[in-house]
């Protein structure tokens, strides 16, 4: 499955990805051997600093508000390495069922740099992109787990410019995503090998890798003192020449065309208090290739957002109060066109934002069927 590159002369042998010829079992064993390594470290470093934590909270019988912040921030690192751990299991289990869409992989790739973009602005990088419009077939939530897998990776040891290509190589025929970056800064000495590699190979960087083999890419990483290379071949690209008889496809294998799935990978958050409601906003958005994420109230909606903003807000007119204007304006301050879908008692209505008052687009709950997947369309496809 891995490509086999020649190797660099100041590459490490365990910094490339791909698998020598002749020893795939010993490869796969190191791979999880590193991996093993790498979790006992996330775990032990938080826990061990946590515990310093309590045994003085036990002798004192006192702790301040920064230290009882930092041990809730110890505990929840704990514990989301716990989280990567599973989700890497799963993916290596063999037993997920993907779905084979076709999905255009430059404009999903796009909608993530964007929806991660205030992460990687507050992190230092700048973004230097060539991406030619290519189209594949993969599971859409999964392309969009490796990409944020990537963001995530980069956010851990990116540095300065990360210049990103989406481009084909000729035969076969197939996407290339190639990301380049600095792993150390500028003004640092380079580190040594055991650095570079404590540096690099974060758990992220094992979560990212483990989806890119459980979709079937081939990969191949290489570092030299002072640089990233990690390139992305995608087998399932469609050819261009493929493009336009297989838009007619659907009776063929093909279950959606790029013009019925323009959002895919696109995230967005459901505001709904009751069951049926987001069960009926669930099944009219299957379909789209869509990152559904779904809370019951305002609050839970703050919270959420201060993570990260998603792509559009679809929520139901009964919680609009004056919380839920805050929040509007909040995100309005930071992204003035973002899109908001509200849902009304109103039979059928599909209203578009730029007619309406409040600059949201109003749908119906009689219509949510067919009307919300079409507000969707056309209001992400505005700002997006």
């Amino acid at each position: 499955m891995n490509a086999v590159p020649a190797t660099p002369p100041n590459a490490q042998p365990s910094e490339l990805l791909a698998q020598r010829e002749g020893d795939p079992d010993d490869a796969e064993l190191a791979r999880w051997q590193e991996l093993l390594g790498q979790v006992g470290r996330e775990l032990a470093e938080p826990l061990t600093a946590a515990l310093e934590r309590v045994t003085t909270l036990t002798t004192t019988g006192r702790i301040d508000r920064a230290g009882l912040r930092a041990l809730r921030d110890e505990v929840d690192r704990a514990r989301q390495a716990g989280i990567w751990c599973q989700q890497i299991s799963r993916l290596a289990s063999g037993r997920i069922r993907q779905s084979q869409e076709r999905v255009h992989l430059t404009n999903t790739i796009q909608s993530v740099l964007a929806y991660r973009a205030r992460e990687m602005h507050a992190k230092g990088l700048q973004l230097k992109q060539a991406l030619l419009p290519i189209e594949i077939q993969a599971d859409a939530s999964m392309l969009f787990g490796l990409l944020n897998a990537l963001v995530d990776w980069l956010l851990d040891c990116a540095h300065g410019t990360v210049d990103m290509r989406v481009d084909t190589r000729n035969w076969p025929v197939r996407a290339q995503l190639t990301c380049t970056f600095q792993h150390h800064a500028l003004d640092e000495l380079p580190p040594n090998a055991e650095a570079r590699q404590a540096r690099i190979n974060t758990m992220h960087w094992h979560l990212l890798a483990q989806t890119a083999r459980t979709l079937g890419l081939v990969m191949d990483r290489q570092i030299d003192p002072s640089r990233v290379q990690l390139h992305l071949e995608f087998p399932g690209t469609i050819a261009p020449n493929r493009l336009e008889d297989e838009t007619q496809a659907d009776n063929h294998g093909f279950a959606d065309s790029v013009n019925s799935k323009p959002l895919a990978g696109s995230h967005v958050l459901v505001i709904a208090s009751r069951r049926d409601l987001r069960l009926q906003i669930r099944e009219a958005l299957k379909s789209m290739g869509l990152v559904l994420d779904f809370v019951g109230s305002v609050r839970e909606a703050a919270e959420f957002c201060r993570e990260g903003l998603p792509h559009a807000i679809v929520f139901e007119s009964e919680l609009r109060t004056g919380s839920f204007d805050q929040l509007v304006s909040g995100i309005r301050q930071e992204v003035p066109e973002f899109v908001f879908i509200e849902l009304t008692k109103d039979g059928k209505t599909f209203d578009i934002s730029s007619i309406s008052a409040t600059g949201m687009a109003r749908v119906g709950c009689e219509g949510i069927a067919n009307a919300l997947p079409s507000a969707l369309v056309y209001e992400l496809s505005r700002v997006l």
